[in-house]
């Protein structure tokens, strides 16, 4: 019997240990910083010089942008190894929240040299932080399967909680007040959040400290566990870092060469009709494509089939998270450029009335959850809990003076950001009834789940081409109306709902348990690889809105989106053959 696990559930809110809402506020204020500055990435660096911002063309702005989020995944390879093999899951935490701290603080300050410096260390902070958090929860829930996913399910509220106050606040007082007050509030919260989790860490005993080395008995290697083992060959680190160092070295060399004009360039050559950035990122996916045919077949006959069926999903999984990506970036710009955000009248009021309960009723459910956690830990990690609280009292202020000030005015002006908010509110609307259909009888397969979520992808971005119909070629204003907004974060949600949630759960059904780690991390490759092609999407973006408009370009990610979900359905038979049992 775990005593530290037994210690945890004798304090209980909400039917779990107090120490779940510690990592669950320390989630939320990292979740808040690190959405709160994406929010406004984009848009500050295409707002003009007079506006602030640092007047890029937006090709520059999605190039960098997907860069960034592609590293910020890539990233978690680093941090999930260095806590499993070396500091321990709570070690990884605090570093990672300590770096995101002094990323957004450098943000604050605008210059060049900061703003590229505050993401770097964002990029390694995330890192740090983003896969350990989960790797405690499932520490501290050994032994106790029945109440783990209501674990999950409190802490992914958390998450989405932060998401939507980060983006909410952190979004208006960049637009309205200035960039480094976006930024830097974000920072401030991260640093609320860091203290809190370091002055109350005390409560999960020895859980997820520096780990132990553990020896396997690799005595007996059944089919079931993956059969005989296949370790890497020399040729194959070897190809594993040819690939890695392209890849890499592509990613950060994207943005550079783009935004110096060709003046920083790796890859500066021709080889036929193809460019040396081209050519470098086909030679990098050619090899990992070889590395995967040399070594599947290699595998037990049931591993092997499962491993397929993983990347097919991760590869869906690519072009998912490409096209829901567009929301921090051609989405927002979108709604900044082409849409109608200026409120008279009686839709002037309605909306006040709609955003001031938004904002109100989750801050009033959270601050409720915080009172329950504080009755049962302020006796012993009271500076702990001082802290958190001090944190809430600004949060309220912010929010109290947003709505006020915007009360006082005779319009309504929508920030552009606001659009963000709605992902995470219909999530909390919406999460309950996925997960009892999920338990229903009527829980559809893998496949299915992958092409409902893929066409409401779809059908989401099918809505803003709608929208964009009549904007005409090469435009850079117009006025469409916002409800096609809504309706692509309505949908798009919907997809996210049957997708995200479901997907690593299926990595770690379908894969023996000696080889999570590494299809994790080709799972979180593929997630990556979508971020970045985000990015390029947006790029695309601007060079298709001016020969053959913006309609045409999301009418294309439709296309894509539809076409990868019906080709998911109809492969249904083949997968379910590859999965061999596993729902």
């Amino acid at each position: 019997m775990n005593t530290d696990i037994e210690n945890l559930f004798k304090d209980k809110v909400l039917g779990h240990p107090a120490g779940l809402f510690v990592l669950f506020f320390t989630e939320m204020w990292e979740r808040f910083s690190y959405y709160g500055m994406r929010a406004l990435l984009v848009m500050f660096f295409t707002a003009s010089l007079l506006d602030g911002g640092w007047g890029w063309p937006r090709e520059h702005a999605f190039a960098i942008f997907g860069t960034y989020t592609s590293l910020v995944y890539l990233s978690t390879l680093l941090g999930g190894y260095m806590a499993d093999k070396k500091i321990g899951y709570r070690w990884a935490v605090v570093i990672g929240a300590l770096l995101m701290t002094m990323g957004h603080a450098c943000m604050a300050l605008e210059t060049q040299f900061f703003i590229y410096t505050g993401l770097t260390l964002l990029v390694f902070g995330s890192g740090f932080f983003k896969p350990n958090m989960t790797s405690i929860i499932s520490e501290m829930y050994e032994g106790k399967e029945e109440k783990k996913d209501g674990a999950y399910t409190i802490f992914y509220m958390g998450v989405n909680a932060g998401a939507f106050l980060g983006i909410l606040l952190c979004g208006y007082l960049g637009e309205k007040v200035g960039w480094s007050w976006g930024f830097g509030v974000a920072g401030i919260f991260m640093l609320f959040g860091l203290l809190q989790f370091w002055l109350a860490q005390n409560i999960f005993g020895k859980i997820g400290l520096k780990p132990e080395k553990k020896i396997e008995d690799l005595s007996e290697i059944s089919e079931a566990s993956g059969g005989k083992l296949n370790p890497f060959t020399k040729i194959q680190v070897f190809i594993i870092i040819i690939a890695a160092v392209l890849g890499l070295a592509w990613i950060l060399n994207d943005p550079v060469s783009k935004i110096s004009e060709g003046t920083y360039n790796l890859f500066n050559f021709n080889i036929g009709p193809l460019t040396g950035s081209n050519f470098a990122i086909l030679l990098a996916l050619a090899l990992f494509i070889l590395l995967l045919i040399i070594r599947i077949p290699k595998y037990a006959k049931i591993t092997r089939d499962r491993m397929l069926a993983v990347i097919f999903f991760a590869f869906v999984t690519i072009f998912f998270w490409a096209i829901f990506e567009q929301a921090p970036g051609s989405l927002t710009i979108f709604a900044r450029d082409y849409t109608q955000r200026v409120l008279e009248g009686d839709s002037a009021l309605i909306f006040k009335i709609v955003n001031s309960l938004m904002t109100l009723i989750p801050l009033g459910i959270i601050t409720w959850v915080l009172w329950l956690l504080f009755k049962k830990t302020f006796a012993k990690y009271a500076l702990s809990n001082v802290i958190l609280g001090t944190s809430f009292v600004i949060i309220w202020g912010i929010a109290l003076w947003m709505l006020y000030t915007e009360y006082m005015k005779d319009i309504a002006e929508v920030p552009a950001s606001w659009f963000g908010v709605l992902n995470s509110l219909f999530i909390i609307t919406f999460a309950p009834l996925f997960s009892k259909w999920w338990e229903s009888k009527y829980n559809p397969n893998a496949n299915m789940k992958y092409a409902i979520g893929m066409i409401l992808l779809g059908v989401g971005m099918a809505c803003v081409a709608i929208g964009a119909s009549d904007i005409p070629v090469g435009a850079k204003t117009a006025s469409v109306s916002m409800i096609w907004l809504i309706l692509v974060y309505f949908f798009h949600t919907m997809g996210e709902l049957c997708v995200s949630p479901v997907a690593l759960s299926y990595v770690s059904k379908l894969v023996p348990g000696r080889m999570i780690a590494m299809m994790f991390g080709i799972w979180y490759l593929a997630v990556a690889i979508g971020m970045k092609l985000a990015g390029v999407f947006g790029e695309a973006s601007e060079g298709i809105a001016r020969e053959q408009g913006l309609s045409y370009f999301f009418w294309l990610l439709t296309a894509i989106a539809v076409i990868l979900g019906i080709l998911s359905a109809l492969l249904y038979p083949i997968i379910k053959k590859l999965m061999h049992g596993v729902r």
